[in-house]
């Protein structure tokens, strides 16, 4: 089965989606700094086990959409756009499957629209419900002497700065510190970079040459604001997300994370609350010895994991 790539109308512009299979449809949204290829192990998967495989570049990505406002990048705007790719796709439902911002933004899909998102598969990232605290106060109080990445990404222009003058060489350096092979990079020295915390001239196992072509060639085209505008609205989204203070996802979901990964670590909290949050959730595995990138360092497994809960959560259709 082949893929095939279209642009979907949003009311935010268009969204580039990868689609391939058919079946009951399973969007797939990807984090930072990624793009639709981050499933490129999982589409023909899902097809041939029998499902809509569809994979989004998120708005400020790729061929989608990229508009100048910051704010235009909101939660909420990302929730829009998912629920316009479905009915533009001609469905009246999807499974919405989600990796690291792309778990947040499919959590909030099935939380704001669940007449839309019947269930939910959360990688990485586990579901934390909006709490008390705006998200910057508590980033500025993470790192002691240093400063932690994503309050480092606030201010417009300055990662960038880091960034566009060697595309390739970051995201090498990036993919590789939060793999499973990696040793992390999370925080940055006061008039420092994040790149010096990355690893040196060397790409993780699960990574090829010709991948990482891949996605330097969309952000050497596109330029990294568009991704970064995600981490600068998380005060807006607080603000916006008031009246689900708390709140849990009822549809049925799956989690799938990587024991080496900060984002299971500095969240046990998140993935301990399960059962309140997440009070349909089918199972949470944590794969040992995987970073980061799970659905890319451990294809084979995730997408054993995704394909079985999936094959229940859509049984009789």
């Amino acid at each position: 089965m082949s893929q095939t790539h279209r642009l979907v109308e949003v009311p935010g512009g268009r969204i580039h989606v990868v689609e391939q299979g058919s079946g009951p449809l399973v969007l797939l949204v990807h984090g930072f700094p990624e793009s639709w290829y981050s499933w490129r192990h999982q589409l023909p998967a899902l097809a041939a086990a029998g499902f809509r495989a569809v994979a989004v570049d998120v708005r400020g990505y790729g061929r989608s959409s990229a508009p100048a406002r910051v704010a235009d990048y909101r939660m909420l705007a990302h929730v829009a756009d998912n629920a316009a790719v479905v009915r533009g796709l001609g469905e009246r439902s999807a499974v919405i499957v989600g990796h690291d911002w792309g778990s947040s933004i499919a959590a909030n899909s099935a939380l704001l629209r669940p007449d839309l998102f019947r269930a939910v598969g959360l990688l990485s990232v586990p579901y934390a419900p909006r709490g008390p605290h705006r998200p910057t106060d508590a980033f500025a109080a993470m790192g002691g002497d240093e400063e932690f990445y994503v309050g480092y990404f606030q201010a417009e222009g300055r990662a960038e700065a880091e960034i566009e003058p060697d595309v390739r060489g970051w995201l090498a350096g990036f993919y590789a510190a939060l793999s499973g092979e990696g040793q992390g990079a999370y925080f940055v020295p006061r008039g420092g970079r994040l790149r010096d915390r990355f690893p040196q001239d060397t790409l993780p196992s699960w990574l090829t040459e010709a991948d990482l072509d891949v996605y330097a060639g969309e952000f050497e085209r596109t330029g990294l604001t568009g991704a970064l505008n995600r981490y600068r609205n998380v005060d807006r989204d607080w603000e916006d997300l008031a009246a689900w203070d708390g709140a849990p996802i009822t549809q049925p979901a799956l989690f799938i994370g990587g024991a080496l990964d900060a984002s299971t670590t500095w969240m046990a909290g998140a993935i301990e609350a399960f059962p309140r949050t997440l009070p349909g959730l089918a199972g949470a595995h944590l794969l040992d010895g995987c970073g980061h990138w799970v659905q890319q360092e451990r294809p084979e497994e995730v997408n054993r994991l995704v394909i079985d809960w999936l094959r229940k959560v859509t049984a009789g259709e």
